[in-house]
């Protein structure tokens, strides 16, 4: 029990997680760290539902607005970062709540996960984005499907760096990147942990993200993406392959209607919310907090998350 405490609330996308890891922070006074890859980028506020000022209630908040959009963010960097920010947290006395849905990315400050290899090969990597331009990005998917099936179930081929990043890995180390992350995601964590992922029903949740992007096309969504691309934002990169900034772009270019760009947002983010779900599923420590069972009532929730915490010493009676 001399491992530091850590609490975290994940859950799919549209479910609430802001407004109530806000209250329970306030309540318990934590320190929250975002394991969000898109509201670390500055610039991207409507289509990353990014919390604003007055919603932080002023609890501390890490890794938003720390990135510019040209920068690469990843996995690797989110744990370096995270772990500096949750070693500023102990060293204030308080407990961090890391909040997000991207499950990898918790999983590697939770697990540790191990990262190394023998670095970037940046001529093979040049030559699979080559590919991807030329024969198209389903061809690099098939190239995947091949070597890795696994990875390729887990990765849609539209995420074409992660596709890479799958293939680069077998090119430099011989083995799949899905039987690394298998045997990552079975390290021991140095933390005394409780990991909460809040759901709801997948018809309520779809209805949730609906509205959703239906209120971030309202609040200037179109707007925030042109700005971006008249800054220099590169559609490539990967700040504008996160959800509705990518589907903007060909809108903007005028390949499509806008409201063929709405739709393609709604159908994307409902894929996405299922493939996280199914993510938690495979992890065998998180508590689940079913919306359904308290009536939505945050208050409720962070009842239960405070009793939990306590069952594990993470937090004080």
């Amino acid at each position: 029990m001399n491992k530091p405490p850590l609490i975290i609330l994940s859950g799919p996308t549209a479910t609430g997680k802001t407004d109530l890891s806000v209250l329970f922070a306030m309540q318990h006074d934590l320190e929250i760290v975002s394991a969000d890859s898109a509201q670390v980028y500055k610039g991207m506020y409507i289509g990353s539902a990014k919390i604003n000022p007055d919603e932080k209630k002023g609890i501390p908040h890490h890794l938003i607005d720390v990135c510019d959009i040209s920068e690469d963010y990843s996995a690797f960097r989110f744990k370096e970062m995270a772990e500096e920010a949750v070693s500023g947290i102990y060293e204030r006395g308080k407990i961090p709540l890391v909040v997000g849905g991207t499950g990898f990315y918790i999983q590697a400050l939770l697990k540790g996960v191990n990262f190394d290899d023998d670095g970037p090969d940046e001529e093979y990597r040049n030559s699979l984005q080559k590919t991807a331009d030329e024969k198209g990005i389903t061809f690099l998917h098939d190239m995947l499907k091949q070597i890795d099936p696994a990875s390729a179930d887990k990765i849609p081929e539209g995420n074409v760096k992660r596709v890479i990043r799958a293939l680069e890995y077998h090119h430099l180390t011989g083995k799949r990147i899905s039987e690394h992350n298998e045997e990552e995601s079975k390290r021991e964590s140095k933390y005394n942990f409780a990991y909460f992922v809040l759901i709801d029903d997948r018809e309520l949740m779809y209805e949730r993200i609906d509205k959703r992007v239906d209120k971030m096309v309202d609040s200037g969504l179109e707007e925030e993406v042109r700005k971006l691309l008249k800054n220099g934002a590169d559609p490539s990169s990967t700040a504008m392959q996160a959800i509705g900034y990518k589907e903007m772009i060909p809108y903007i270019n005028g390949e499509y209607s806008l409201e063929e760009a709405i739709y393609q947002i709604k159908l994307r983010t409902r894929h996405f919310a299922k493939r996280q779900v199914t993510w938690y599923k495979r992890e065998p420590d998180v508590i689940y907090i079913r919306r359904g069972d308290f009536a939505g009532d945050n208050s409720k929730m962070a009842e239960f998350m405070y009793r939990e915490c306590v069952k594990r010493g993470i937090l004080n009676e």
